[in-house]
This record gives structure tokens, C-alpha cells and sequence, in this order.
């Protein structure tokens, strides 16, 4: 069984998927946000 020491993890590729989620969602939320906008405007 391999040797554990504390605070050596590679966790690159955790932060690279955690910030890929971020910047989906906030696009997708700032999306849905412009669209209910553009609903409340124009009054569909």
C-alpha cells in the first residue's frame, strides 16, 4: 500500500472541473436571468 502524507494530493485536474462548473453556471444562470428579463419587458 502506497505511503500517505498529508497536503501532497495532485488536485489539479479537481480544480480544473470545479472551475469548469463554475463558469457553467453562471452562464447558464446569467442566461435564464436575461431570458426572464426579456419575458418580464415584453410581457409574454
Amino acid at each position: 500500500m502506497a505511503k500517505y502524507e498529508h497536503g501532497k494530493m495532485d488536485t489539479s485536474a479537481q480544480e480544473a472541473a470545479f472551475d469548469g462548473f463554475i463558469r457553467w453556471s453562471i452562464r447558464v444562470g446569467s442566461i435564464s436571468i436575461a431570458a426572464l428579463i426579456f419575458l418580464a419587458i415584453f410581457n409574454s
